[in-house]
């Protein structure tokens, strides 16, 4: 079993920075690939980006050059980097991990609001 463990949400204004965290234990040799999805109510969950374990990384066009996403193998996280935030931004960040077989496992969620 792999658990994971999501920080780092809270409210942001405009044009703010926040830095998502995603530390993964349990069976993380498993692990094939993190990443983090976000949802606003009412609407189906967006992927954002996504870290290949061999080091590939995905990142949604709408976010492509405020957003990025990083990985600390060492110590089996994930990290989702946010600049330049907008009120569209606004959602629930959820990590996932996806084992080689691929079974996702995800996290409960952390909140991300944009406002002044």
């Amino acid at each position: 079993q792999v658990q994971l463990v999501e920080s780092g949400g809270g409210l942001v204004q405009p044009g703010g920075s926040l830095r998502l965290s995603c530390a993964a234990s349990g069976r993380v040799f498993t692990l094939s690939a993190m990443g983090w999805y976000r949802q606003v109510p009412g609407t189906e969950r967006e992927l954002v980006a996504r870290s290949i374990k061999e080091g590939t990384t995905y990142v949604a066009d709408s976010v492509k050059g405020r957003f990025s996403i990083s990985r600390d193998g060492a110590k089996d996280t994930v990290f989702l980097q946010m600049n330049s935030l907008k009120p569209e931004d606004t959602a629930v960040y959820y990590c996932v991990a996806v084992d080689y077989a691929g079974l996702e496992i995800w996290g409960h969620g952390t909140q991300v609001t944009v406002s002044s």
